[in-house]
């Protein structure tokens, strides 16, 4: 009888308990896997290793050590797989697993996958799923096989083949995570990889429910308001922000002065559409002029599109406050984008999302200020905000900060990927109430 109770309290845990359950088993399974001696070349501490599996599940990049050379081929494997599971989400291969186990899922499975995903429909819950799962695959192999041959006469066969399969998943998933000491710097003329590269966390930062979209309508005009705000916005904040940052560092003889036009062109827009939350630099980010550091970080905190492997605090969260904005000032009295109107829960969920995110950017940064109270003061609010969005860009202090800071930034990331609404769920689960109370005048700005 006691048994059947505790199974019952474990099967009744609400469906964001369950995901940050999941994330965070996989964290601890992957930091007692990275520290086993063939993951390592022996000089891995436990925080290292746990620093290391919350960055690859989070998909965040951001790392302690040199990857390429801490880690045997063991560990990165290991690496890849944690942080194929965070791409994919813990969701996904659970649906995937019970799919291969029973013909259909039960209720309260498709309720908890379909709180995960952000649906509203059960029925899509199973086919979001296999369709996430495939596309990952398909997307990941096209990156293997041009990279492989973009890379063939500098390593060789065998040896691109292993970077190229590495860095597919790595991009595609936008995780950040590179084999070489100085990240993607060596890389700065190669326009085949930059782009393949590129065009991976892109597809990637798009989210699934985007390209199911514009594989199913294959018309503009067909698509979603979800699937053209997100392409479209992505579009303008990617175009913006390449002439902006190229604007910005043409004369800096640190980034971009010494290189050709195309070289330039090259690199400012790697620079400008990494921060959709993948951690690559094909320059030096400590280099760059304050003003661009501001605008990557601005990026950054936008993030991707809804269930995708970017982070921050997404794109659709950030168009709708844009356009609630201009509805006020207007005077509307609805939201509308592309003749839609937005609910009212949808503008409370994404001031929701907003608030969340910088409180919880401002909790870390105040932390890590008394921490570190003699590391610079932007390198550290760069950190924090690539950290709370899962981005994985760095100034180069990771591995300077204390544990005590490693293990502030690992709360951050874990966070950021549970997602703040998943958060406030797990803090405070929503109540109705009977009750209906006075309305307050409450005086704004």
């Amino acid at each position: 009888m006691k048994k059947q109770k505790i199974n019952q309290k474990t099967f009744n845990l609400s469906p964001p308990s369950m995901l940050a359950l999941g994330f965070l088993s996989f964290i601890v399974a992957g930091t007692l896997l990275l520290k086993l001696p063939i993951s390592n070349n022996g000089h891995l501490s436990w925080m290292d290793a746990f620093f290391t599996a919350t960055s690859a599940v989070t998909i965040t990049g951001l790392s302690v050590i040199n990857i390429g050379q801490s880690l045997t081929h063991v560990g990165q494997i290991i690496l890849l797989f944690l942080i194929q599971c965070g791409g994919l989400g813990f969701m996904t291969f659970a649906i995937l697993a019970a799919l291969s186990l029973a013909p259909q899922l039960g209720l309260k499975q498709q309720l908890m996958a379909q709180d995960s995903m952000g649906q509203t429909s059960l029925s899509k819950v199973t086919f979001i799923a296999q369709a996430v799962f495939i596309y990952t695959l398909i997307f990941e192999l096209m990156g293997t096989c041009i990279l492989t041959f973009a890379w063939m006469n500098q390593f060789g066969f065998f040896h691109a083949l292993y970077y190229a399969f590495f860095y597919s998943i790595s991009a595609f998933n936008n995780a950040g995570f590179s084999l070489f000491p100085n990240n993607l710097m060596n890389f700065q003329t190669h326009y085949i990889a930059c782009l393949t590269i590129s065009f991976l966390y892109i597809l990637g930062g798009l989210g699934f429910l985007v390209i199911m979209d514009i594989k199913e309508r294959k018309r503009w005009k067909k698509l979603s308001p979800n699937s053209k705000i997100v392409i479209i916005s992505i579009a303008i904040l990617n175009t913006s922000a390449f002439l902006i940052i190229w604007l910005l560092e043409v004369n800096n003889p640190l980034t971009l002065y010494s290189m050709s036009f195309s070289e330039q062109a090259l690199n400012a827009w790697f620079q400008a559409t990494v921060p959709r939350s993948s951690g690559f630099n094909t320059i030096d980010i400590a280099s760059m002029n304050n003003s661009s550091t501001l605008l990557t970080m601005f990026l950054m905190f936008i993030g991707g599109g809804s269930l995708s492997t970017a982070g921050g605090i997404k794109v659709g969260t950030f168009v709708i406050l844009v356009f609630s904005v201009i509805a006020f000032l207007k005077r509307h009295d609805e939201v509308r984008i592309f003749n839609h109107s937005i609910s009212y829960e949808n503008t409370f969920k994404a001031l929701a999302v907003v608030v969340i995110t910088l409180i919880l950017i401002f909790i870390g940064f105040f932390s890590i200020l008394i921490l570190e109270p003699h590391k610079n003061f932007l390198d550290l609010f760069f950190e924090i905000v690539s950290a709370a969005c899962t981005v994985g860009l760095s100034r180069g202090i990771t591995p300077q900060l204390n544990n005590s800071s490693l293990f502030v930034l690992s709360l951050l990331m874990y966070a950021g990927r549970l997602g703040p609404l998943t958060l406030a769920y797990l803090i405070a689960t929503p109540k109705k109430s009977r009750l209906k109370h006075p309305s307050a005048d409450i005086q704004i700005g």
